[in-house]
Formats: C-alpha cells, structure tokens, sequence
C-alpha cells in the first residue's frame, strides 16, 4: 500500500467535524481492511452527491433536483414556512415529526463583524417568496444567539400582514439546533410565540 495514500486518505477524513487524526486513521485503515466494499459504496455516493446535489430553487435546502422533497410535497401545509439556518436545521425539525409546513434555508445567519449582511442570506428572496406564494404564517427558528435573534428580529421587521412567530426557547440559550434533542425542537415548534403582534 503507498503510505502516501493513506497519509492523504486519513488526512481528508480529518476535514469532518469531529474527526481528529486519530479518529480518521481509524476509520482509513476500518475501511481499507475490512470493508472495502462499504468504501467503495462510500466513494461512489460521495462522488455522486458532488456532481448531482444543488440547492432547490424555492427553499436552498440541499437536493439532486430543481425543487426537494419538502416543496413538492402537496400534503404539507403551504401556508406555513419554517425559516432556519441550515440544511442540517431542516433535517433536525424533520426528524421530530412536528411540522408539517415547508422551509426557507438562509445558509446563515447576521454577523455584521464576519461582514455577512441580509444579501448574503437570501432574505430578499424570501421575501419576494412571502409575495408570490399565499403563506399564513412564518416561523423563525434561527438559533437562540445574539446573531440569530438579530436576523429573526430583521426578518420580522421587513414582514407586513403576515403572522410571524419566533420558536420558543425550549432551544438552550446559546445552542445550535442541529445539536439539540428531538423532543427539545418539536416543544420549541409547538410553543413558539407571535413576533409582530399590533
């Protein structure tokens, strides 16, 4: 085997959250000795998803075509958007069954220090969204940070005539959704609370 490869294959696992040099190698040699097979599986998906995953073009969840999964489902409720910062955010609230309506991704959140300003996020295209499609109500399920309060503010402020309701800080204070607990997310969904009242 060249050393060379493997010191390259490990050192690219290390690039994954979580995976230090010593969690890779582990992982190199597991699938370079005893399940080839599932490597190549592995690669083969891995390569696949690179040339084929896009955004979608409504919400900028992570798809292999035009629209997800989610945009195209008719039984989900159309006149609610879950606005959130992830891809990850999405199959986090997903995972708890509790929602039923479709998403906007911003990929983001504001940071004005990181020079990461509402073009960056979409936001003008969510709200070119909120005037094309006939949605009763968005959710703003950005993370419970300074950075994530300030962009749910700003997307508040920029919506008329819509209900708009912020998740409930059943999300720890600081905390990002993707690491928060199932039944913690679909509680914060439940008892979110109306932002723009009159």
């Amino acid at each position: 085997m060249n050393q060379d490869l493997l010191n390259e294959l490990i050192n690219a696992l290390t690039i994954l959250p979580g995976v230090g040099k010593k969690s890779a190698q582990r992982m190199a040699l597991y699938l370079l000795d005893k399940n080839k097979d599932g490597a190549g599986i592995l690669a083969k998906t891995m390569q696949e998803a690179l040339e084929h995953i896009r955004r979608c073009s409504r919400c900028r969840m992570l798809t292999s075509t035009e629209l997800c999964k989610t945009c195209t489902d008719t039984s989900r409720d159309s006149s609610s958007v879950c606005v959130v910062e992830s891809p990850s955010d999405v199959l986090a609230i997903e995972s708890t069954g509790g929602f039923r309506g479709k998403y906007f991704v911003l990929l983001g959140r504001l940071s004005p220090i990181e020079g990461v300003g509402p073009e960056d996020l979409g936001i003008d295209d969510f709200l070119s969204l909120l005037s094309i499609e006939d949605i009763q109500e968005v959710i703003l399920a950005t993370s419970s940070t300074v950075e994530g309060d300030a962009t749910a503010m700003f997307i508040s402020d920029h919506i008329k005539d819509i209900k708009v309701s912020r998740i409930s800080y059943g999300i720890p204070i600081g905390g990002e959704l993707e690491y928060v607990d199932g039944n913690t997310i679909a509680r914060a969904i439940q008892g979110r609370t109306e932002v723009n009242v009159d």
